[in-house]
């Protein structure tokens, strides 16, 4: 029997998370009480903000259905380790589609797990070899779950950086976003050593420590940090506005494009057109388009319509021989 009410409370919560309809019943025998106090505490439930659906009949069940909000949800050891898996997976390669909220789901639940969930994590990532696509680098998923918690939390951080040419420094910046393109993370971030706003590949952060001085964020002289990022990577390049249509629905190209190119755009619901803006060869384009697994036909600007043609005329001649 559970005489502690918020304990109680919360075997009864994990009870009705579980997607089924529990008899009041079986319910205060599996809780040790009476049927009225099953009543009570499903009231007080309800006024936590858990949206319990009572149903009437001789013996009556209980759910937990949709609300307007999703209140605490809570997991127990194995549901917990799952999550905290799948999110350092995906987190340490920069899936696409898993964003900054992901990887701040990731540092709030590896902050409150036990020491010993902890471990059966980090034990299970280590006996797992995922299959990459190769074209992007790998992160230590504590490397995200610390920037996440220092950007959430408005925290100065400190790291070790390795640049492109292989110069080593180390930064203490205040940072802003987490970003990821698909293929990478990048922080955007002010450095207060160079006083003035800055992007990092995660993938050559080290050390990256929390100091505990808290700050007021400033300004982006971009609106996002999206944009931001763009124009760091392409503001030595000529950009240019580009057009394309694809012969798959909207659904099918949104999940093959980076999400920076622009939203697919359904035109019959067979087809879709994306417009935006890049920068960069125009290669790589021609490219990153082909890469979506579908025909497609680029309208504009002319000289990637021939960069698609070259590329095309190569992999026909490399098939031919």
């Amino acid at each position: 029997m559970t005489t502690d009410t918020p304990a109680r409370l919360l075997t009864l919560l994990s009870l009705l998370q579980t997607p089924r309809e529990w008899p009041g019943g079986e319910l205060a025998d599996r809780l040790g009480v009476s049927r009225r106090t099953v009543r009570r505490d499903i009231d007080r439930l309800r006024e936590l903000g858990y949206p319990v659906q009572a149903t009437k009949g001789s013996d009556g069940g209980y759910r937990l259905v949709a609300g307007k909000a999703m209140p605490p949800l809570v997991l127990d050891d194995e549901e917990a380790v799952a999550i905290a898996v799948g999110l350092r997976a995906g987190a340490g390669h920069a899936v696409e589609g898993i964003e900054e909220a992901s990887v701040r789901a990731l540092a709030k639940l590896e902050q409150v797990l036990p020491a010993r969930l902890r471990h059966r994590v980090s034990t299970l990532q280590a006996a797992t070899t995922p299959l990459a696509s190769g074209d992007g680098a790998s992160i230590a998923p504590e490397t995200l779950t610390v920037m996440a918690s220092t950007v959430a939390g408005r925290e100065r951080l400190r790291f070790a950086y390795r640049a492109k040419d292989g110069t080593a420094s180390r930064r203490l910046t205040e940072p802003y976003r987490l970003v990821s393109t698909g293929r990478r993370w990048y922080l955007v971030a002010y450095d207060l050593d160079r006083d003035d706003w800055r992007t990092f590949r995660v993938d050559r952060v080290s050390e990256p420590f929390a100091t505990g001085a808290r700050f007021a964020p400033r300004e982006l002289p971009t609106g996002s940090a999206a944009e931001y990022l763009r124009r760091s990577m392409w503001g030595w390049q000529e950009s240019y506005e580009f057009s394309v249509t694809f012969d798959a629905p909207a659904e099918f190209v949104a999940a093959r494009l980076p999400g920076w190119l622009g939203a697919p755009e359904p035109l019959d619901g067979r087809t879709c057109r994306v417009r935006g803006t890049a920068g960069g060869p125009m290669e790589w384009m021609a490219v990153r388009l082909a890469m979506a697994g579908c025909d497609f036909t680029v309208e504009s600007p002319e000289e990637l319509v021939t960069s698609v043609r070259e590329l095309g005329g190569r992999l026909s001649r490399a098939a031919s021989v």
